[in-house]
């Protein structure tokens, strides 16, 4: 739809004209409580100076429709100059006032002003979601984050309801008809994608925290009231304490805003929004069941993450959408740090290698790999950039560039790149230039071979022995990623020499040197003794793929889980995941090496990742002629470490879950049968309303559980997430008309929410692998039929789950590969729709190549 995008060209000709002063917002929420009510009043104030008078520009507003428009106390024909998502301004003075007044509309999408009528109690809960270019939604803006502006907003809205926004909530004024006005002060210069307003019957814990430099922080944490009871506001006021603590220490300033809310909201699309002082969390992260500590170790990553962004990010902002990936990398490594020096979390670094930089991995092996510094040309360029790559990759490429200059320069020149730069907007070369200044380095180089090309870089020991067994010499070889990027780099790494000391595989030896071109030559190994395993990377210093030689393999399969330290037994694994994923390792040899060591994996992330991938590695990655060995013997496994898993352990939780999805047999089904009906008891084992959930999507995907067992826990669980299990399990049903049904809803219907969207798509795809050809196959040329008319019709939330969710991806055959070329070449899909099927295409020609690898294994 013409408008709806914006060029960086735009951006730019747009910035050089404006100044922006100032918004004053009024909204009217006052019939949200009505679900039938589908629209409200925004009206709105812009004070601007153009640099240019006389000259023509346009503000943003995607709105049902526009009452008035006043530029400069002359009215404006609304007809005449809203069009395509702009309003356009002619004629401009050197200082200017435009008014608008529109009605703009409530969403269920999570995009702009988002609505959820809790089924609980039948209240109304709004929230806004701006990041990308989503506040154009609720007012009309200068979409684009280096026009900087103050925001005062004013809210009107039920007298009872709790407000929230950028600004301390100040006294509601109650209007005599039920309904109250809260009217918020001007925020300091902020971007407009990081303002927020959020309101609803919340519940609400407040407190405060004073930090070490002796600022004193207003604090506060909210959900809805009907998950009041599950809320723990102390363990998460602990963690946003240590952390303000870690920030105002390392940055050497305090916290740039007036109070910190954390507000946990219904049917978030992403992990959370940092929106300054005001900051959105996905509900799910209070936990209504039992969880692993893993759960409460991401959240606090999540936490720890989003108030990093209050100084990187929220006072000092990129300029443009191409360092997207400055912002978010800087986050989240930085709160891997705080975790490690700031909390309980002290071994996140395995989680870190663990989950973030396999991410970055898989995202950077796929057709559409990018540099970290990403050409981004316009707003559909970003929109599908929020990937392994700016957030995993990039953060990776910060730990090794905190290697390379020392961590005290690091920290030392971020917080010369705040003094400097603070309430402003920066380009990578500004953090760059502080960085250099501070660690005496020259940073071109290193940019320009870290930040601008694409691919990762494959590491390989090869060395030779004398007769006793001791180095003769010692190489670390480097591999380009392909022809096309084939980039070799500088790495600060370090190399560890494992042995087996008293039954456990330990650290023995330890170098640490800089990896440059093809081959790198070891001397200080030269006449050490050949240890049991050579682990290059160790210490997961510098963003590479790691392999092992053929005698520390060995040893791998025999003592995968007899590692003393988690991270070095985490490295391992992801090695071996990654060669699975690249055809290297049987998907058989796969699962025998984590069915050997998964049992003595001590941290509960990795083992349930293990889990996880497990299953991925027999569902797609298996030879189907030995599917069914694979299965059987993961469900065997599964059943077996449930029933000697400790009582009441994490452990025991993880592998209650995982049984669950591998059961396979009639009794492995009546045995989760047992568990959920309560036939079957297991000794510290809570069947909770999560954990209920999960037995009966097995049950229901097993063919053992229909409608009537669906409705029957739904009357249990009559909350909005128990309507989307609900939703999921009649999608998972494996019949032709449950997989039509589901289809219906999604592509042909448009008024499902966003995450109740996302919990159909993942009850359509719920397929047992042998019925795969009857369920998923007549979607195929479905999805081809459909996807490019749901991606211009559909919000991009929406589309981007429909193209991505509802890929055939379980239909693993060249045909599926075939299909999917055709479509590219005939419908021409827009450069963002084409990524996304793209990259999707990419897993199954994956899986092909790993299943012939596993049929040569036999």
């Amino acid at each position: 739809m013409p408008g709806i995008n914006l060029t960086r060209e735009e951006a730019q000709e747009r910035a050089a004209l404006l100044e922006v002063q100032s918004y004053e917002v009024s909204l009217d929420w006052s019939n949200a409580p009505d679900p039938e009510a589908k629209t409200y009043s925004s009206a709105t104030t812009v004070r601007f100076r153009a640099n240019t008078p006389g000259a023509s520009t346009f503000i943003d507003l995607i709105a049902p429709g526009v009452r008035e428009i006043w530029l400069n106390g002359q009215p404006v024909d609304p007809a005449e100059a809203f069009k395509d998502s702009r309003i356009a301004l002619s004629n401009l003075q050197a200082d200017n006032e435009l008014r608008v007044v529109a009605d703009c509309a409530y969403m269920n999408t999570g995009e702009g002003l988002h609505r959820m009528i809790d089924p609980v109690d039948g209240e109304a809960y709004l929230y806004t979601q701006f990041e990308v270019p989503e506040s154009r939604r609720v007012f009309p803006a200068f979409e684009q984050p280096d026009l900087k502006a103050t925001f005062a907003f004013t809210v009107q809205g039920p007298e009872a309801w709790q407000i929230f926004s950028n600004s301390p909530t100040p006294e509601p004024h109650s209007q005599g008809d039920g309904t109250a006005v809260w009217a918020f002060e001007a925020t300091p210069r902020i971007s407009s994608y990081i303002t927020a307003l959020v309101g609803g019957k919340y519940h609400v814990a407040r407190s405060e925290h004073t930090t070490k430099r002796g600022q004193k922080i207003p604090l506060a944490v909210a959900v809805r009231t009907s998950l009041a009871e599950y809320l723990r506001p102390e363990e998460i006021f602990e963690i946003t304490r240590q952390g303000f603590d870690f920030f105002t220490e390392k940055f050497d300033r305090d916290y740039p805003f007036a109070k910190y809310d954390q507000l946990f909201v219904p049917e978030f699309n992403a992990g959370a929004m940092e929106n300054a002082g005001c900051v959105t969390f996905r509900e799910e992260m209070i936990f209504r069941s039992k969880v692993t500590n893993a759960a409460y170790e991401q959240r606090a990553e999540v936490i720890l993450h989003e108030m990093a962004h209050m100084w990187f990010g929220d006072l000092v902002t990129m300029q443009w959408w191409n360092d997207l990936w400055l912002n978010e990398s800087f986050a989240t490594f930085t709160s891997f740090y705080a975790q490690t020096a700031a909390t309980r979390f002290k071994d996140a670094w395995t989680t870190f290698a663990n989950g973030e930089k396999s991410w970055g991995y898989r995202q950077d092996q796929l057709p559409s790999t990018h540099p970290i510094v990403a050409e981004i040309r316009d707003l559909d360029d970003v929109m599908v950039n929020f990937d392994g790559i700016t957030y995993a990759k990039g953060a990776s490429v910060l730990k090794q560039l905190v290697a390379w200059v020392g961590d005290d320069h690091f920290f030392e020149g971020v917080r010369s790149y705040f003094n400097r730069h603070q309430w402003g907007n920066t380009t990578l070369a500004d953090l760059l230039g502080a960085l250099e200044e501070t660690s005496g380095r020259d940073l071109k180089e290193w940019a320009k071979l870290w930040l601008e090309t694409a691919g990762p870089n494959t590491l390989r020991p090869v060395y030779e022995l004398d007769d006793a067994g001791d180095f003769t010499s010692f190489t670390v070889e480097q591999e380009g990623f392909s022809e096309e990027f084939p980039t070799l780099r500088p790495h600060r790494l370090a190399i560890g020499l494992y042995n087996l000391v008293d039954g456990a595989l330990v650290r023995t030896d330890r170098v640490e040197l800089d990896v440059t071109g093809a081959r790198t030559e070891v001397a200080d190994l030269v006449g050490k003794a050949r240890p049991a395993l050579v682990l290059l990377n160790d210490d997961d210093l510098s963003y590479a793929k790691i392999r092992l030689d053929e005698h520390s393999m060995a040893t791998l399969v025999d003592h995968v889980g007899d590692f003393a330290e988690s991270l070095p037994r985490t490295l391992c694994w992801s090695a071996a995941w990654d060669m699975l994923r690249n055809a290297e390792l049987a998907a058989r040899d796969y699962l025998k090496l984590v069915l050997r060591g998964v049992g003595r994996e001590s941290d509960i992330g990795v083992a349930q990742l293990l889990q996880r991938q497990a299953k991925s590695a027999v569902e797609l990655f298996a030879d189907p002629a030995w599917r069914p060995t694979g299965q059987a013997m993961l469900a065997d496994a599964s059943w077996e470490h449930l029933k000697a898993s400790e009582p009441g352990s994490d452990f025991q939780l993880a592998w209650a879950r995982s049984f669950a999805g591998t059961a396979l047999t009639d009794e492995q089904l009546a045995y989760v049968a047992g568990l959920l009906d309560g036939s079957q008891t297991l000794e510290g084992l809570t069947v909770d309303t999560e954990l209920r959930w999960t037995l009966l999507l097995a049950l229901v995907v097993g063919g053992k559980a229909d409608v009537p067992e669906i409705e029957a826990e739904l009357e249990r669980d009559k909350t909005a997430t128990g309507e989307r299990y609900a939703l999921q399990a009649r999608a998972a049903r494996p019949t032709t008309e449950a997989k039509a049904e589901a289809w219906a809803s999604v592509v042909d219907g448009d008024t499902l929410a966003n995450h109740t969207v996302a919990s159909v798509i993942g009850g359509f795809q719920s397929v047992p692998a042998d019925k795969r050809e009857e369920l998923l196959k007549p979607y195929v040329a479905k999805y081809f039929a459909s996807v490019e008319g749901a991606w211009n019709a559909r919000t991009h939330e929406i589309a981007t789950q429909i193209a991505t969710g509802l890929f055939p991806t379980f239909v693993i055959e060249q045909a599926t590969l075939d299909a999917t070329q055709t479509f590219l070449d005939t419908a021409q899909p827009v450069p963002a729709l084409r990524r996304l099927v793209v990259e999707s295409a990419d897993t199954i020609g994956r899986c092909l190549k790993a299943q012939e690898t596993d049929r040569l294994a036999a």
